[in-house]
């Protein structure tokens, strides 16, 4: 289905395609023919003709539809006018080049110049309005403001006409392209086509002929296609649209003139994807998917609810879990198998060791023995206490007599006070700053 759409697609891509390259072919040999005089002259390639009411709004600027334009087609476009001092330079430079062009007149200008709109006409262009007074408020204009605005302007132009409709074309440009959903809805209901452009080439500033050819040319370039806005009324324009027209000549641009549809003169045809300035590729179906019909059922039946009962214990214990702790319940473990473990029914049981390994002998015993150095005052007293203590008590065990156990005493009495020790303490003293420090375990002895 896919397949044949795509196909159908390409067909009519095809064919269309095919017909406006016919149509471009046979146009490339009317410039010389039409152009009588010059015959290097960019000339009007085709004449496209719109029906307002399928698009009512174009121009990329603004809108997402543009004309429906191959590459490297133009279409010029002029406001403001007529003012006979520049406006008649302009046509006579589009006459040196047949080329067609749009004008959208204002409604003051073609009641002070008539003659103006009516040489547009019979040099082939298409004219169009431009409001009556170009206000720039058009965004913020009332109903009641911006109607007879519009109006008056058709009727001031049509009046330059002699009053006859069908040399005036359905489109309108607003002023300053200042856009308003209640103006586009306006011109909607009176069949008229609101133009905007795809690229300016600011001729309305302060800025010098070059400035505006280098604008007309880049943005030209920067698109391949579209519509360009210029002013009729600007000498700047008059300067530069010489240059212009001849560079397009020179980078392969063609010239579209476009008419309006009339019931003699129906519309080109076209596809929606032309009205795009960019379109995706052909082999893309836009919007020629085929619809799915709606589908008849025979027969509705409801499926029963699954209960907790038939969902895993897991899964109940996680969603009553979310239940009571407004929680979103954890992901599930993975379905693969898990192993099946075994309980032992009797835990295994480590030999008990035996008694004699924590039995000591009674006539064992560990005996630490140390020897301090003497780093400071307080471990100078530590060490000569115990010391002190040991010869009293030998000296007793061993029945020194009354004379020994005093000279111990005053040992003692010594180590205990340093400032008074005499030489024998002293000497002990130097001889316990020489060694080092150490603590060792001596062996198990037996008494």
């Amino acid at each position: 289905m896919i397949a044949s759409v795509l196909v159908g697609i390409r067909k009519r891509s095809w064919i269309a395609l095919s017909l406006s390259l016919l149509a471009s072919t046979a146009a490339q040999a009317a410039p010389a023919a039409d152009c009588p005089g010059h015959p290097d002259a960019l000339g009007t390639s085709r004449t496209l003709v719109v029906d307002p009411r399928e698009h009512p709004m174009i121009g990329t600027m603004q809108y997402r539809e543009t004309l429906p334009l191959a590459d490297h087609e133009v279409v010029l476009t002029f406001d403001d006018g007529p003012l006979p001092k520049y406006s008649n330079q302009i046509l006579a430079i589009l006459a040196a080049q047949c080329v067609k062009a749009t004008f959208f007149t204002i409604g003051r200008q073609a009641n002070a110049n008539p003659e103006g709109v009516r040489k547009l006409i019979a040099a082939g262009h298409t004219v169009a309005t431009h409001s009556q007074n170009h206000p720039l408020t058009f965004q913020k204009m009332p109903p009641e403001k911006f109607k007879p605005e519009i109006d008056d302007g058709i009727a001031s132009t049509l009046a330059a006409l002699g009053g006859d409709s069908s040399k005036l074309a359905p489109f309108f440009r607003i002023p300053g392209l200042l856009r308003a959903e209640g103006v586009e809805q306006y011109l909607a209901s009176k069949g008229i086509q609101v133009w905007s452009a795809d690229f300016p080439a600011d001729d309305w500033r302060h800025i010098p002929p070059a400035r505006v050819y280098d604008l007309a040319i880049k943005r030209l370039e920067a698109k391949g296609k579209g519509i360009l806005l210029l002013h009729d009324i600007q000498p700047r324009t008059v300067a530069a649209l010489p240059r212009i027209l001849n560079e397009l000549k020179a980078r392969g641009y063609r010239i579209v003139h476009v008419v309006p549809a009339t019931p003699e003169r129906p519309a080109t045809p076209t596809e929606p994807q032309q009205w795009l300035l960019h379109p995706p590729s052909e082999n893309v179906a836009i919007s020629r998917w085929p619809k799915i019909p709606n589908f008849v059922f025979v027969g509705t039946m409801t499926l029963p609810a699954p209960v907790l009962s038939d969902l895993d214990w897991r899964d109940a214990e996680l969603i009553e879990h979310a239940r009571h702790t407004h929680g979103i319940p954890l992901p599930q473990q993975a379905p693969w198998p898990r192993p099946q473990l075994t309980r032992l029914s009797v835990a295994p049981a480590l030999p008990v060791p035996a008694a004699s390994v924590f039995k000591i002998p009674e006539a064992t015993r560990v005996t630490m023995l140390a020897a301090s150095t003497p780093v400071n005052r307080v471990e100078k007293v530590t060490a000569a206490q115990p010391a002190a203590a040991g010869l009293a008590v030998s000296a007793k065990s061993r029945g020194a007599t009354a004379r020994q156990a005093t000279r111990i005493r005053h040992a003692a009495h010594q180590s205990q006070h340093p400032g008074h020790a005499g030489p024998v303490a002293s000497k002990h003293a130097e001889q316990a700053k020489k060694k080092p420090r150490s603590v060792r375990v001596a062996s198990l002895k037996k008494r």
